[in-house]
């Protein structure tokens, strides 16, 4: 078996990176050029869902909502984890036990962190 890669042996990688940019390219420029430019009040007007827009896009949001939003990311990415450990209990046996009793207490360190500092509390 051969393990030495030679430069020309990425050649076809190469050339299929420059089809597919220059395919990109080309499409941009031929579609910005070719492509209608009628501006008017109703079509530069945002659209939000057929909601009629009210107010400024800039109103302060509390910050509690964004850090219940990344809590929830993190934890249902912690919980993802669990899946394939549930699936290879018995095969990773004692060790795999350990582990995850490991990454539950540090899981859970973090919540009693999170609501000793009251993050989940709304005002």
């Amino acid at each position: 078996m051969n393990t030495t890669y030679l430069p020309s042996d990425y050649l076809p990688i190469l050339i299929q990176l420059g089809l597919a940019l220059g395919f990109i390219v080309t499409t941009m420029i031929v579609t910005h050029n070719i492509g209608p430019k009628r501006n008017s009040v109703k079509k530069d007007d945002p659209f939000e869902c057929g909601i009629p827009v009210q107010g400024d896009a800039r109103a302060p949001i509390s910050i509690k909502y964004f850090l219940i939003a990344i809590l929830f990311v993190l934890f249902d990415v912690e919980v993802i984890f669990m899946y394939p450990w549930a699936v290879n209990f018995k095969t990773l046996g004692t060790t795999g036990f350990v582990e995850m009793v490991l990454f539950m207490g540090l899981l859970l360190s973090g919540f009693y962190y999170i609501l000793k500092k009251g993050v989940l509390k709304w005002e």
